[in-house]
């Protein structure tokens, strides 16, 4: 990489545009950047580095980059730097423009202007230079991939700050892994220690939970064996616990298995008992059972006793019912017989009764010779009735066309009525029709006046509304500007006050015997003592922490500022000035007009419709008219002939009628009477029939009754019983001989009548006797079945924690793998003598490196004498791999960097920042660094030794590199004559290059 020219405009303390030719003053590979202090020589490297990266080092950059500004700019001139350099081959132009506060081009006060990036390349081919981006994003990411470093990186490798590389020759290895870190990029191997940490920790929650569980079921095999199991005190995770729970697991189970034997013992034993008491009581019960069959046998055989004349008298009855029961088919007959002929008589003389006078003792033959006559002058009128059923038809047609003559008139004269109309309305809705289209244009016209009003209200209620959002936002910017001052103020403070007392600090770290960090003497006669109040390392970090974050606050504020004024002034363009009270006015009237527009424009629809209507309803007036007046003239005609016919009908039926009102009326009248003298002849037939049959009837029942053996057929009747009495009878007859049978059959049986002379059974006390033997059974039963669940248990939980044991093999074997890892990644582990972490131990490699480049260059600015080295001893009780050594060839002594003198360590820290430039420069891919820079401590060096690292610099031109060193030093302007001065005024600092 190399540089070729820089300007910067309003940056800093530059308040006007100034240049920079990298390219004339590289050209003497040495040049000398040199001013008063506080004129702005850091700014110039700081405008380096913020047009390739997008923000400056350390503590300068604040907020979005708002800082980076000139106070001494005039208000309309806008912050820029703009670099050209040459990486990798290619010319690249990058200029950048923080975002600023510039005045508004109308009206008073400021908004703000949001950051630009642009990148350009120059193509020689063309000879023009060619737009490449304006993302700050991809732009970022170019200039990163190219260069092959982060901004740390390149401020540490092309902005040598000595005044950092002093520190890190006295710093302890903490802070040298921290800067290290930074520049190598070594959290990949952080990451590791840190996933090896995250393994053990998981495979040792697993193990403990594996020794919980383990534990769990230990107390529930304790509980299993009701507290006769002693469980090791021991913890999760503690070693032998595994063992100690089974083996606890084995004398549990031998315990449980011999009393589950002593219960079985005891069981047997009680169900022999059981046994004997249950066959004592089945004896007894049965003597009991007999003795109690025998009285009640007594007592139901003095039962059947007291009701002998009953069953005599039941006995008799039905020997009389069953002889009646030969005379039932004759009783059943006859009582057929006269309920036939009592229905037959009364039907004859309701039939007779029905009869025109003269015509009732005709008898059977009689009557149905008269209703044959009479069905004879019936059929004689049959053409006459179907004469005057046509007539009646003829009626019903001639009123129909009368009824559709009617509805004609109605068609012809509403048809009439509406064509007379028709003109008027089609001229009435093509009208109508018109208004609408008109009104939906005007509807049209409106719509595009009122959008654009309505986007102007909605950008003037932001512009209200953002407004007092700004004023928020700034007095809370301004209170976080004030906050981020005051901690900024109170962290100088302190860090001051932790400066005066260093020397007491430091001199509470002096041991009798090693050599003061200072002087190098071994003797402390006098160290500085605290004073009362001294400010340590951890107050200064805490308050400079506090600073941070009150920074970064004021940050936020700062942005959250630019973002509301942004969206004011955008707000601001859109509603163009306008009050929001008028774009409410406006939008209103405009939103009124469009709605009676809508609503005037919502007919034209409803219009067409309905003059699609009105055509079609003509159409079907004119087609009904027409086709009425056809139907009319064919109805006349129909007319005519229908009273022809009528005429003749008329005629035939005036001679069928005779004196009735109709020949229907004469027929039914004939009807009527065929119907009556046939039912008449039929009932006389079957009354006379009837009779017949019940006086054959009578005589067979006499007979039947006398040859039973009754005196009457009466007798005979009130002898039978129906089916229910008959059934009652017979069961009551043979429930008496069932018992009868029963009782002798008792009193027969030798065991009852042997349990009868016996003395009383007492059952209670056998009863008392069987209980007491089988409750004992139940408990030696349950005390039997308790001790095998016992022993199931026992098994089952044993079985278990045998099972966890053998799958936690594995776990714990995972876990002392991961722990002995992890201990190794952490420096922890008693196997890592040097207690030096993994990160560390990469980082040692490079810090190896580094101390390897810096002493080529050590050895020639100190004559030979100086050479660094690279220690993994362990300091006092901290972790190795990170020491630093400075070997003395006039003394052979190896010793801490620490005990440099001021010039010794400012050339000692120049060669490993060269040093460093080397590695990290391979470390990204071996990209050339053709421009560094060398930041102030030339002023520790006597003239001897300033020569020495001047002859060091001169000789990086041997690899066409060039060197500018910073610094105030009045002797180096005399040496180097390619020089870059800032000039401080009033008015701001100014460049000026000698070449």
């Amino acid at each position: 990489m190399r540089l070729h020219r820089l300007e910067l405009t309003a940056f800093g303390p530059f308040s006007g545009t100034q240049s920079v030719d990298f390219g004339t003053l590289s050209a003497a590979g040495l040049f000398l950047l040199h001013g008063p202090t506080g004129a702005g020589k850091t700014s110039v490297l700081d405008a380096v580095c913020y047009a390739l990266y997008g923000s400056v080092p350390g503590a300068r950059q604040s907020g979005q980059g708002t800082t980076l500004r000139s106070d001494h700019a005039a208000p309309g001139t806008r912050t820029s730097v703009t670099l050209e350099l040459t990486v990798a081959g290619r010319r690249l132009g990058i200029t950048r423009q923080p975002p600023w506060e510039r005045p508004k081009r109308r009206g008073t006060g400021t908004t703000l202007d949001k950051a630009q990036t642009w990148l350009r390349e120059y193509d020689a081919t063309a000879g023009a230079w060619k737009d490449l981006s304006r993302s700050h994003q991809e732009i970022g990411e170019e200039v990163t991939q190219l260069l092959g470093m982060s901004r740390e990186q390149f401020c540490q490798v092309v902005l040598l700050p000595q005044g950092d590389f002093a520190r890190f020759l006295r710093a302890d290895a903490e802070a040298r892994g921290r800067l290290l870190g930074r520049l190598f990029d070594t959290h990949r191997f952080a990451e590791v220690e840190k996933r090896l940490a995250e393994r053990r920790r998981a495979t040792e929650a697993g193990v403990r939970d594996a020794d919980a569980a383990l534990l769990a079921d230990a107390h529930r095999m304790q509980q299993a064996a009701d507290g006769a199991m002693d469980l090791p005190e021991l913890a999760p995770g503690d070693p032998g616990l595994a063992d100690a729970v089974l083996s606890a697991a084995a004398v549990a189970r031998s315990t449980a298995r011999e009393q589950s034997t002593v219960a079985r013992c005891g069981l047997a034993a009680a169900e022999s008992t059981q046994s004997a008491a249950g066959r004592d009581l089945d004896d007894i019960r049965e003597v009991d059972r007999l003795q109690r069959r025998f009285a009640q046998a007594r007592e139901r055989a003095r039962l059947l006793d007291e009701r002998a004349d009953g069953h005599l008298a039941d006995r008799r009855r039905m020997e009389r019912a069953r002889k009646a029961e030969a005379v039932a088919p004759a009783l059943e007959l006859r009582e057929s017989a006269d309920a036939e002929h009592r229905r037959a008589a009364a039907a004859e003389t309701q039939a007779l009764a029905a009869l025109p006078d003269g015509l009732a003792e005709a008898g059977a033959a009689g009557l149905a010779a008269a209703a044959r006559r009479t069905a004879e002058e019936l059929g004689g009128l049959e053409s006459a009735r179907r004469a005057e059923q046509r007539l009646a038809a003829l009626g019903t047609e001639r009123a129909g066309l009368d009824r559709q003559d009617r509805a004609d008139e109605d068609v012809l004269r509403d048809a009439a009525t509406w064509l007379t109309d028709w003109e008027t309305i089609r001229t009435a809705l093509r009208a109508r029709i018109e208004t609408a289209q008109a009104a939906a244009s005007v509807a049209e016209q409106l719509a595009a006046q009122r959008d654009p009003v309505r986007q102007r209200l909605t950008a003037a209620r932001a512009r209200d509304r953002l407004t007092g959002e700004t004023e928020g936002a700034h007095g809370r910017a301004l209170a976080s500007a004030e906050r981020a001052l005051r901690a900024r103020t109170h962290w100088l403070d302190l860090k001051e006050q932790r400066l005066d007392g260093i020397a007491a600090e430091l001199a509470a770290n002096l041991k009798d015997g090693e050599s003061c960090a200072v002087c190098g003497a071994v003797e402390h006669p006098h160290p500085a003592r605290k004073v009362a109040g001294h400010v340590d390392r951890a107050t200064e970090e805490r308050a400079l922490a506090a600073h941070q974050r009150a920074e970064e606050e004021h940050a936020e504020d700062e942005r959250r500022l630019g973002r509301v004024r942004e969206e004011l002034a955008a707000a601001t363009a859109e509603a163009a000035g306008t009050p929001t009270g008028r774009l409410v006015e406006q939008a209103e009237e405009l939103e009124r007009q469009h709605t009676r527009a809508r609503r005037d424009a919502s007919d034209l629809h409803d219009a067409r419709e309905a003059l699609r209507r009105a055509e079609l309803e003509h159409e079907r007036r004119t087609a009904d008219r027409q086709q009425a007046e056809l139907r009319v003239a064919s109805r006349l005609a129909r007319r005519e002939a229908l009273e022809r016919e009528r005429a003749d009908l008329e005629a035939e039926l005036a001679q069928a009628r005779g004196s009735s009102g109709s020949v229907a009326a004469r027929a039914a009248q004939l009807e009527r009477r065929v119907a009556l003298l046939t039912e008449a002849a039929d009932a006389v037939r079957v009354a006379e029939d009837t009779a017949t049959r019940l006086k054959d009837a009578d005589a067979r029942l006499a007979d039947a009754a006398f040859r039973a053996g009754f005196d009457t057929p009466r007798d005979a009747a009130a002898a039978l019983l129906d089916d229910h009495a008959h059934r009652e009878l017979q069961r009551r007859l043979d429930a008496w001989q069932t018992e009868e049978a029963a009782v002798r059959a008792v009193l027969a049986d030798d065991d009852t009548a042997a349990a009868a002379e016996r003395p009383p059974a007492d059952l209670a006390a056998a009863e008392r006797r069987s209980a007491t033997a089988s409750q004992r059974v139940r408990e030696a039963a349950s005390r039997c079945d308790a001790a095998a669940r016992r022993c199931a248990e026992l098994d089952r939980l044993s079985a278990r924690a045998a099972e966890g044991v053998r799958r936690m093999g594995p776990l714990r074997e995972e876990y002392e793998r991961a722990a002995r890892l992890a201990g190794l990644a952490a420096g922890t582990s008693a196997d890592n003598e040097r207690r030096m972490r993994l990160e560390s131990y990469v980082l040692a490699a490079r810090l190896e490196q580094v101390a390897a480049a810096a002493t080529v260059r050590l050895q020639r600015m100190s004559s030979g004498r100086y050479t660094l080295v690279h220690s993994d001893d362990r300091s006092g009780r901290g972790r190795s791999g990170l020491g630093l050594h400075v070997v003395d060839a006039w003394t052979g002594r190896e010793r801490d960097t620490a005990t440099l003198s001021g010039g010794e360590t400012f050339f000692a820290s120049l060669a490993l920042a060269l040093g460093l430039a080397d590695v990290v420069t391979d470390e990204a891919g071996g990209v050339r660094l053709d421009t560094l820079f060398i930041d102030e401590g030339f002023g520790s060096l006597d003239d001897e030794t300033l020569d020495e690292v001047l002859d060091v610099l001169d000789s990086l031109r041997e690899r066409d590199r060039s060197v500018g060193i910073v610094s105030h030093v009045a002797d180096l302007r005399r040496r180097i004559h390619a020089r870059l001065e800032v000039v401080k005024g009033r008015t701001g600092s100014t460049l000026r290059q000698r070449d």
